[in-house]
């Protein structure tokens, strides 16, 4: 399993801070979007990252899309120049046209799952299922157990249809959530707070070494 920091901000000058503390400590980061629509608030300017463009140029970007019409924003994330990214398919009018043009961009593509929509209809191309394991968005809100279920069945169907996407999960992750979400069988952890509330190089320390030695 991996841990991947995630960035929600509505202030630009706040993700850059974070973006500069994890940088050289993390492969992949995941700048998460918001436009007003899905989720109350608005996260920055998704083209202010190019600023930042030069130092963040050995990390890989991730980029999850809480926004109307997904598809909408593929120039958007080249502009940036993300690896993979990532839709909620609740905003989708067609999910196999939103895998499809993200793959024909040459990028990898997610869907992603809020915490009460069943996970079904998965194109075979996609690289990556993110499950939320609470409600999207800038409110808080306590770790959704039922997110376990959701989880066995994923992994039933990747055996069963000999499938290759990666499982992740995003939201109220700690350390031992971690240590279950692990034995589960999920690929990717999306870490936030467990990041960035206290001393962030302790903190990644702490959840890698969990995440590593299960």
């Amino acid at each position: 399993m991996i841990i991947i920091p995630t960035i929600l901000e509505k202030d630009f000058s706040l993700a850059e801070i974070k973006i500069k503390l994890i940088k050289d400590r993390c492969r992949w980061v995941q700048i998460d979007v918001i436009d007003g629509y899905y989720s109350p608030g608005k996260s920055f300017e998704l083209e202010l990252l190019n600023k930042i463009g030069k130092e963040i140029q050995n990390n890989l970007l991730d980029i999850h899309l809480m926004v109307k019409e997904p598809i909408k924003w593929i120039e958007k994330c080249n502009f940036v120049g993300a690896n993979r990214v990532i839709g909620q398919v609740e905003m989708m009018s067609d999910v196999n046209e939103f895998v499809e043009k993200i793959k024909e961009a040459g990028l990898e593509v997610g869907l992603a799952f809020d915490t009460e929509t069943e996970v079904i209809n998965i194109p075979k191309e996609t690289d990556l299922i993110l499950l939320m394991g609470r409600k999207s968005g800038f409110q808080n809100a306590d770790f959704d157990e039922k997110i376990y279920e959701k989880i066995k069945k994923l992994v039933k169907l990747r055996d069963n249809k000999k499938m290759d996407f990666k499982i992740g999960v995003d939201g109220g992750i700690n350390e031992e959530i971690i240590k279950k979400l692990k034995i589960e069988g999920v690929d990717i952890a999306y870490c936030g707070g467990a990041i960035f509330n206290g001393m962030v190089n302790d903190n990644l320390e702490k959840l890698n070494y969990v995440s590593e030695n299960l």
